[in-house]
């Protein structure tokens, strides 16, 4: 078995089931009925945007190998933990003679959101295939794009951290801004990151809270350090009020939910820009304040050299990542908040104070650690420092969940149950035309069982008493609420309400009682499930966002990735 003794092997294949069963090519101009050559790229989700302009305009000019082959690129881009998991487990059953060498799913070009995941990719490609050398050194694959990690404030608190000398010491101790800088508002420090486990951002972010506590340079960490600094981290990670799997999202939502849901975050320089490249009239800008010591994000385009990359894949993947590096492609990336990868490309009106950045920022940029001492941090970050989570899961289970909606959700939900970590919980409830009581389910064997037996016993039949659930689920939590951890609603339908006996009306205006200008912050997230046309997406929307959570729109093709997406909020 490969990653003995790593940090997470069993979440590895789970996670990576769901993205087999879902994942779909983000490139939008990809023609099925290409039958030449095909050239896949899987980048990290920052890439993403750049890689499909740079693939459309490529594709455009019908490029061919010297002996006349045409060929075509296409871009899949996930969560850099997500490219690493898919990458390791396409090599497994390639390894193991269930995958065959000219599979679709294996990339021709990988790229990873910054250098600890190339690295991490590198070490793990190298257990299960010693001595082969597959995947190239950081320094032997070309730079396409980088972002430095900043945090992200409003000017009133980004002023504050700008006088500290290192804010993750800051955070271990402050409650509010104040105790940061007596100038700041009374704000409490309410913090956010992407997940470690999926997002490349949330790894260089963990890496740097232990680079700060431990006074240490990240290649001079060790396994015991961690365990050594775990109270420092899980100080700053109590502030937390939001993971995700997203970090321009995250940056996104800090602007629309405002300082009372998230005061300060850790995202990249472009997540700063893409977010003040959005706001909508009356919302706040936004600012980065660069750390003396900072990751770059640097994403590099890395050809495997492995028996899944023929030679005409190689040839065609050397002519794009030329193309990619060319000046004028590379004039995409300012645009997109991303310093270019090729030197002489000018940043562009973007990179200037008008959108929260410095064009000039000047830090020390770090360096990825050990492998095995980032898996050291991710096992006790997972076990020990992560916020710990209670989430009411509110399952629709009416007459219209029949057919194959239901056991997708079924599915699903069972995925969702033997992925829990030691300090998440959930609390299921069944609704149709009633609403029965809640199952409390967590990471034990004893929890998990009683997960299946609710799972085994959904039903579809009966109405959509769905404001009436909602209702029932927060006002549940508000009597069974977790002190210092975060505690939301998640609400799953494929239908309008019918027959509650609270309107939406006033259902919002609970649900303001709880939200996150008060001290129970509560949030709400909804899915509709099947087609918009059959239910009101308005009305979801309306729930979620009131109360610091989002809508999503699902089905049965793609649940598992939604809601694989979700639980990382937690």
């Amino acid at each position: 078995m490969i990653l003995k003794g790593s940090w997470s092997i069993t979440r590895l294949t789970a996670a990576f089931s769901l993205l087999l069963l879902t994942a779909c090519n983000s490139n939008a101009n990809s023609d099925d009925n290409f039958t030449g050559l095909k050239v896949k790229l899987l980048v990290g989700s920052a890439l993403g945007d750049f890689c499909n302009q740079a693939a459309k305009n490529f594709n455009d000019t019908q490029p061919k190998l010297d002996n006349g082959t045409g060929f075509r690129v296409s871009c899949e881009a996930l969560g850099s933990g997500d490219v690493v998991t898919k990458v390791v487990t396409s090599a497994t059953q390639l390894k193991n003679g269930t995958l065959p060498a000219d599979a679709p799913d294996l990339p021709s070009i990988i790229s990873l959101d910054g250098e600890i995941y190339h690295s991490q990719l590198v070490y793990r490609i190298n257990q299960l295939f010693p001595g082969q050398n597959y995947i190239p050194d950081i320094t032997d694959a070309q730079l396409i794009a980088n972002t430095p990690m900043v945090f992200m404030a409003q000017p009133d608190v980004a002023g504050g951290l700008k006088k500290v000398a290192d804010p993750y010491q800051a955070l271990v101790t402050a409650k509010t801004h104040r105790d940061i800088d007596p100038a700041a508002p009374p704000l409490t420090v309410n913090y956010v990151h992407t997940a470690p486990t999926r997002s490349n951002s949330g790894l260089q972010t963990l890496v740097a809270q232990y680079v700060s506590v431990s006074n240490k340079r990240p290649e001079e960490l060790t396994v015991a350090d961690v365990q050594k600094f775990q109270p420092q981290i899980q100080q700053i990670q109590s502030k937390i009020t939001r993971y995700g799997v997203s970090t321009n999202s995250l940056a996104q939502s800090m602007v629309k939910n405002g300082t009372f849901w998230a005061s300060v975050g850790s995202v990249y320089e472009s997540s700063v820009i893409v977010a003040n490249s959005g706001l909508q009239p009356g919302q706040q800008r936004y600012t980065a304040v660069y750390p003396k010591v900072t990751f770059t994000s640097n994403m590099r385009a890395i050809v495997p050299n492995t028996p899944w990359v023929s030679a005409d894949e190689k040839a065609a993947a050397e002519k794009f990542i030329t193309y990619w590096r060319s000046p004028e492609t590379q004039k995409i990336a300012p645009d997109l908040g991303l310093r270019p990868g090729t030197p002489g490309v000018a940043l562009g009106a973007k990179f200037s104070p008008d959108f929260g950045v410095e064009s000039q920022a000047k830090y020390d940029s770090l360096r990825p650690p050990k492998p095995e001492v980032v898996d050291a941090m991710l096992k006790s970050w997972q076990e020990a420092s992560k916020k710990p989570s209670l989430v009411v899961v509110v399952v629709d289970s009416s007459g219209s969940m029949g057919g194959n909606k239901l056991p997708a959700v079924q599915n699903t939900l069972l995925n969702y149950i033997n992925n829990l970590g030691v300090k998440e919980q959930i609390a299921l409830i069944d609704f149709d035309s009633e609403i029965r009581p809640p199952v409390l389910v967590d990471g034990t064997p004893q929890g998990r069982d009683r997960g299946l037996q609710f799972i085994s016993g959904l039903k579809a039949d009966g109405g959509t008493r769905l404001y009436d659930a909602a209702l029932q689920a927060r006002n549940w939590l508000q009597r069974n609420r977790r002190q210092d951890a975060i505690n939301a609603v998640l609400i799953l339908t494929d239908g309008e309400d019918s027959g509650s006996q609270v309107s939406l009306d006033k259902l919002s205006s609970e649900l303001q009682k709880s939200g996150f200008s008060t001290d129970q912050r509560i949030g709400f997230f909804t899915v509709g499930y099947g087609k918009e046309g059959e239910f009101n997406p308005d009305d979801l929307k309306r729930i979620a966002e009131l109360n610091g959570g989002y809508y999503s729109k699902g089905d049965p093709e793609t649940i598992a990735r939604l809601m694989s997406d979700l639980q990382v909020e937690f």
